[in-house]
């Protein structure tokens, strides 16, 4: 479902919509980073933006609404880094390795971002939060065709979603957690012990090395 179905605008013109909502996911990312959601007001958000408070609600009707464009535009980049990764039409054991290595190297990059996700998602009413949690289905889904894929010889289909969804805690694990984590392995070390793991699962001898 397309974010301009779910956050209501008085402006017409899409072009403008779609420049205007980019500044105002910017701003509120900084802003939630720093003071967290529900520290901060729309009128920081549109201070932030540079416009007045009156221009920011005519792109969006509630500050919930300025948290599901973020959670909305952190989950396209993840998922269409993902798609860009996964090749379906001809899986390989080291296309999928490569693909969740870059996954969790996306995650290290995006870390404030994934900690924002999971703390304020209970912030959302019901209709939104179903949207968003279905762009993670959706994520989980295509790494788990892709694993099945893959190794159907050694996993089946309900194991396979088991597996992708591992993949996807862990890599979260890297940010919610960084505070032990991060202390105790670099980036690299923890995405090699994570692939290790991950082909002991599948039944790989091979050990995979990143890159």
């Amino acid at each position: 479902m397309d974010v301009e179905d779910n956050v209501v605008s008085s402006v017409k013109d899409e072009s403008l919509i779609t420049k205007r909502r980019h500044q105002i996911i910017k701003s509120a990312i900084q802003l939630f980073k720093e003071k967290g959601f529900h520290r901060t007001t729309t009128r920081e958000i549109a201070q932030k933006c540079g416009f007045s408070i009156g221009t920011l609600y005519e792109y969006i009707r509630t500050k919930e609404d300025v948290l599901f464009l973020v959670y909305q535009s952190i989950n396209e980049r993840v998922y269409q880094h993902l798609r860009e990764k996964v090749d379906l039409s001809d899986v390989s054991s080291s296309n999928i390795m490569d693909t969740i290595a870059s996954y969790y190297r996306l995650v290290d990059e995006m870390q404030d971002e994934v900690i924002i996700l999971y703390q304020e998602v209970k912030s959302l009413h019901t209709s939104k939060k179903e949207v968003v949690l279905q762009k993670e289905r959706d994520m989980v889904e295509l790494l788990t065709r892709a694993i099945y894929a893959c190794y159907d010889d050694k996993v089946n289909e309900k194991e396979a979603t088991l597996i992708a969804n591992n993949i996807f805690v862990q890599g979260q694990m890297w940010a919610f957690r960084r505070w032990t984590l991060q202390k105790q392995y670099t980036i690299d070390e923890y995405i090699q012990m994570q692939l290790e793991l991950f082909q002991k699962t599948v039944g790989l001898t091979t050990i995979y090395k990143e890159g």
